[in-house]
């Protein structure tokens, strides 16, 4: 699941998240470990213009500083940057960041990284904003010699450059964390069935997964990479969930009902090929989430095996 608190968007966030905190946020944390959630995700922003701050907001938590934090408080939940704009720093500064956090989560990062869409970010951060996606594209590659078993990596290539300079701490996950890619145009499905690890949607709907999923299968077997599955994640972002029957208005795109209701309909992602699916509650306070999340876990996650 998506974390709540640590971005505040208009097109997902709860009303209550604004006035919540860091105790709140270690509690849907903890909670998520406790009920056997497999992972907990957080996003990425650096700064956010004035044109667009009405809907997308400006409270956007570091995620490296957040997912170090919360590592501290959990022990099973692997921990994701989804995404991280990976284009706007150096490799070598991602490789120490979250080689540290992999180091201080026992070995439980997912590195998810994305192009990023926000121009003036770029532009304040002195990246070009054009080129961003053949800047992310050698991010990538450069990023799996850094976070790799070699306390001195190298790599040579158009825009980075380095040898001889050693690292550490390395991560725990051998060979490295996995990267998964996240995004739905030509170049980033390209990126990540060639150089990823695995795919982030952003938040395609149902019926245009079955033809995302099928480039990714595509590209991948034309590189002789082999399918999907196994070791390599494909990802969705189901619909807002509400288990049980709300006593108030939850929206439009909410999936409500019981247990089995929910998990038949979730199942359906799986037989369109996702083998992982990032859920998100709605709720009007941190109560009714942490309920919320206990009931998916109880009722309706057991519902998902085959």
């Amino acid at each position: 699941m998506q974390l709540p608190i640590t971005s505040l968007s208009t097109l997902y966030a709860e009303p209550w998240e604004v006035e919540a905190g860091p105790h709140d946020l270690r509690e849907v944390a903890a909670a998520a470990d406790r009920l056997g959630f497999a992972y907990l995700a957080t996003c990425d922003h650096v700064a956010v213009p004035v044109r667009l701050a009405a809907a997308m907001g400006t409270v956007w938590y570091d995620p490296v500083a957040t997912l170090a934090h919360l590592a501290a408080v959990t022990e099973r939940t692997l921990l994701l940057s989804h995404v991280a704009v990976a284009a706007l720093r150096h490799p070598l500064v991602l490789a120490k960041q979250y080689a540290t956090v992999d180091r201080l989560a026992a070995g439980r990062l997912v590195l998810g990284v994305g192009a990023g869409h926000v121009r003036e970010e770029f532009q304040a951060l002195g990246v070009d904003f054009g080129r961003r996606g053949t800047i992310l594209d050698e991010t990538v590659d450069a990023l799996k010699e850094a976070l790799g078993p070699s306390e001195f990596p190298q790599f040579s290539g158009r825009r980075f450059v380095f040898r001889g300079l050693g690292q550490a701490p390395r991560p725990v996950r051998t060979p490295r964390p996995p990267i998964w890619v996240g995004g739905s145009s030509p170049a980033a499905l390209r990126r990540a069935a060639l150089r990823g690890d695995g795919w982030l949607s952003q938040g395609d709907r149902r019926e245009q997964l079955p033809q995302r999923i099928a480039v990714l299968r595509r590209l991948r077997e034309e590189a002789g990479l082999g399918g999907l599955g196994g070791p390599f994640a494909v990802g969705a972002i189901s619909e807002a969930l509400y288990v049980g029957t709300p006593s108030w208005d939850t929206g439009p795109r909410t999936l409500t009902g019981r247990p089995g209701t929910l998990a038949e309909s979730l199942r359906v992602y799986g037989q369109m090929g996702v083998n992982q699916v990032q859920v998100r509650f709605r709720c009007r306070d941190l109560r009714e989430l942490l309920d919320q999340m206990e009931a998916f876990a109880g009722g309706v996650a057991p519902l998902l095996d085959d």
